[in-house]
């Protein structure tokens, strides 16, 4: 129970998450979350769920960057070890996989913030009972 004495329904977690990740809805799963590359559109198209309340700020970038150090770090590092290449193949291949992952990365993780705050009912996701 809430503090107004009603029930509220239990939101599934990874169910907002995952509908986060590909862009859409955290609530229906149908209506388009964004409305350009990062611009969180100000409401579902399908169920009318407003989305502009959400405050994911600086945790997507934050997050992006942790995920790809990880997988970008290592792979330079057994390059290196493995065959020494020469420094300019470094960069020909990790700069531009490095950049194409982060933006690839970016508004999925963002998404699934976004569908994390919906379960959650933080940021202006709290106040509709479904």
């Amino acid at each position: 129970m809430n503090q107004g004495g009603s029930m509220m329904a239990q939101r599934d977690l990874w169910l907002a998450m995952r509908r986060g990740w590909f862009c859409r809805c955290p609530q229906c799963g149908q209506g388009r979350m964004f409305g350009s590359y990062l611009k969180v559109i100000e409401s579902c198209g399908a169920c009318g769920l407003r989305l502009d309340g959400q405050r994911a700020d600086d945790a997507p970038p934050y997050f992006t960057i942790l995920i790809v150090a990880h997988i970008i770090v290592p792979l330079m590092l057994m390059l290196e070890q493995k065959a020494q290449p020469p420094e300019w193949l470094h960069m020909v291949l990790w700069l531009p996989l490095t950049l194409i992952l982060s933006l690839w990365l970016l508004p999925r993780i963002k998404g699934a913030l976004i569908g994390l705050q919906y379960a959650r009912r933080m940021h202006g996701f709290g106040s509709e009972p479904f």
